[in-house]
């Protein structure tokens, strides 16, 4: 299994151990990032599952919803104009978290081992302390800024020191009562009383009825044949398991202009930018939560559709945002980890509060941060979110919907069997960097650990021309010039966007794994 932090990775092993499932071991790993890496790992987020156990695939929505008092103009001054950081920062930035459900229902569906002892490895770690890493505690140190004076978020967090034991006791009473009483520890009773009255206590609008009314939800997964593998994906309201579709068949469609392309070459950069235009044109325009807009998801993963938007690529020039139009006829700051167990059950699981930290309001009494996913809705058509996307009215905000997001947790199964166990946290840059880990894999022959370690850039459509590259893992220089001289506009991203998470079984049956040097993980292999 590949994990974002060694806490996270070894309850994993140890659940696993125990002879607990590949489900149980994604429980009990949710539930201890909630304490030890708690800029993304949460109580108070909402995430998405993709699952594969017993030869069945499954995926579990446990996406946050607006609370039944969101309007679509929430964040929108009496001018019309959107209030800077509204979404972002404070109570009314808050998603009704899912969470909680989505692990419940996740285990009352596919868990074998009790959910108390699933619960307890982060309770432990809550009441009698973790030691932060300098990683935490130098993120801690570059995001306490942003909530200084608007939030509770020093109280908690202030005082944390790389190498100096941290304790969350009231994080650790919640885990307690979660554990001995299901989703309802969480959406009745005392937690739901602290966050309401966390809520009442600065305008925000989660209610306790907001909470006894939140369902985690059972989808059917995006599926397709690629290469003689069958990816099992996130669908709508996430985008990024038709994002990837798009992605590898228009890679497949463009072959011939990808031959003998070296890896992160100026053409290749220039090829992939030109097809994440396209996938970034349809995200906007068709994409949102299916209970409230029709997803013509099947047509935008059609191979004929694919093969079209393809033939659009530019192979010699960069095509102008303008000419770039939707198709049809008509989170950065996540965590991701992989675990695949010994029998061939597999979870890919991505969760968030969106921003690092969420909107930076700790539930007073409970312990824990709530998420400001409701940035990731188009608080007004063509206005960028806190990752520069823009969107248009299918993900407007409506009450009880759930936001768009670019979450891709994939499997890749061959002949029946779990290959590929793959997912990142990265905002918009998500499905682009999962799509290049794949193919770091399968056309560069890399091993996991170089696949996630490699060189990633990313394009979203606007601003126009831009390509961006992790900091820690540059592209080369040869790159950065040639994109220049052909007028993009490369430059270091302000952030180390993803932090992939991966297990791979090679077609001899071979075992391995890796985990992103951006971050703090660890992998396992057992």
């Amino acid at each position: 299994m590949a994990a974002p932090d060694g806490f996270g990775a070894a309850v994993a092993e140890s659940v696993l151990a125990r002879g607990g499932n590949a489900v149980d071991a994604a429980i009990a790993t949710a539930f201890v990032l909630a304490v030890t890496y708690p800029e993304a790992g949460n109580l108070g987020g909402g995430g998405f599952m993709t699952i594969y156990h017993d030869g069945a695939p499954a995926f579990l929505d446990y996406r946050e919803t607006a609370p039944l008092a969101a309007t679509r103009d929430m964040f929108l001054d009496p001018a019309g104009t959107v209030v800077p950081n509204a979404s972002v920062i404070g109570h009314r930035a808050a998603g009704v978290p899912g969470t909680v459900a989505g692990l419940w229902l996740a285990h009352q569906r596919f868990g074998r081992l009790p959910w108390p002892g699933l619960v307890a490895p982060a309770i432990a770690l809550a009441r009698d302390g973790f030691v932060p890493s300098p990683h935490l505690a130098n993120r801690l140190e570059e995001e306490r800024g942003a909530f200084a004076g608007l939030t509770n978020f020093d109280k908690y967090f202030g005082g944390v020191q790389a190498g100096v034991v941290f304790h969350q006791p009231e994080l650790a009473a919640t885990l307690e009562r979660i554990a001995r009483q299901g989703a309802h520890g969480f959406y009745r009773g005392q937690t739901a009383d602290l966050i309401s009255a966390e809520m009442q206590r600065a305008g925000g609008l989660i209610t306790r009825r907001d909470l006894a009314e939140y369902r985690a939800l059972w989808r059917d997964p995006l599926t397709a044949d690629w290469r003689g593998f069958r990816l099992i994906s996130a669908p709508p309201p996430s985008s990024g398991g038709f994002a990837l579709i798009q992605l590898l068949g228009m890679k497949d469609a463009l072959a011939g202009q990808f031959t003998g392309l070296g890896q992160n070459s100026t053409q290749y950069v220039h090829l992939v930018a030109e097809m994440e235009k396209r996938v970034f044109a349809d995200r906007a325009e068709y994409l949102g939560d299916p209970a409230f807009v029709d997803t013509p998801v099947a047509r935008l993963i059609d191979p004929r559709y694919i093969a079209r938007r393809a033939a659009e690529v530019r192979p010699d020039g960069i095509s102008p945002v303008p000419a770039v139009r939707p198709g049809l006829e008509e989170g950065r700051h996540t965590t991701h980890f992989s675990i695949l167990d010994g029998e061939g059950n597999a979870v890919a699981n991505t969760y968030t509060v969106n921003g690092w930290f969420g909107n930076g309001v700790v539930v007073e009494g409970a312990g824990f941060l709530l998420n400001n996913e409701m940035d990731d809705f188009s608080v007004k058509p063509g206005a960028p979110n806190l990752y520069g996307v823009v969107g248009g009215t299918a993900n407007e905000v409506a009450p009880g919907k759930r936001m768009l997001s670019s979450m891709s947790p994939t499997i890749l199964l061959r002949d029946g069997r779990v290959a590929m166990v793959v997912g990142t946290p990265g905002g918009s840059t998500i499905f682009t960097s999962v799509f290049q880990a794949i193919i770091n894999i399968i056309d560069f022959g890399m091993t996991p650990q170089q696949a996630v370690a490699a060189a990633r850039f990313h394009h979203q459509l606007l601003p126009p021309d831009e390509v961006v590259y992790s900091p820690c893992c540059a592209l080369p220089a040869a790159t950065i010039t040639g994109l220049t001289e052909r007028g993009y506009t490369p430059r270091p991203s302000d952030w180390e966007f993803g932090d992939v998470q991966i297990v791979w079984v090679d077609a001899a049956g071979s075992v391995s794994a890796g985990s992103d040097p951006r971050g703090r993980g660890e992998v396992r292999i057992r």
